[in-house]
């Protein structure tokens, strides 16, 4: 899914931070924010059941269990200066179109992250790697309490 080439303006980076220096002081903002504003706007989009491949989702039950939760998880995020490219890998609920959740979560995560953080973003690829069918999951009934 990433490029070899850059993708962003600058050094382009992951896992470090964004700097904005003013004449007032200096901001940092580091690149698993950046993520985590990503994942949370991904997240909101109808449509999109969970974020991250099997194995991620897998860790991110048992966090669940335990009380903590990965906001940024199935993102990687490349930021450049004044730019990121955004990489996410989502399961869609069915019977959901994939191809408009995707350009929901495209506009979602690209307004988000301008918006809080500042940068201006240059691409977000989407990767669905899965699809949640709500009725193989079993659905409590209210009435008796079975799963059905």
């Amino acid at each position: 899914m990433a490029s070899t080439t850059n993708r962003v303006d600058g050094t382009a980076t992951t896992g470090t931070t964004t700097t904005q220096v003013t004449t007032k002081g200096k901001t940092i903002i580091d690149d698993t924010v950046v993520a985590k504003v990503a994942g949370i706007a991904a997240r909101d989009v109808p449509g999109v059941f969970a974020l991250g491949g099997n194995a991620a989702r897998a860790f991110g039950a048992i966090r669940d269990a335990i009380g903590s939760s990965a906001l940024g998880q199935g993102v990687r995020v490349e930021v450049g200066e004044t730019q990121v490219a955004v990489d996410l890998t989502i399961v869609v609920d069915y019977p959901t179109p994939m191809m408009d959740v995707a350009t929901a979560v495209r506009a979602a995560v690209t307004s988000a992250v301008t918006e809080l953080v500042g940068l201006e973003v240059t691409e977000v690829n989407i990767a669905i790697n899965d699809v949640n069918i709500p009725a193989l999951n079993g659905v409590v009934d209210e009435t008796d309490g079975r799963v059905r």
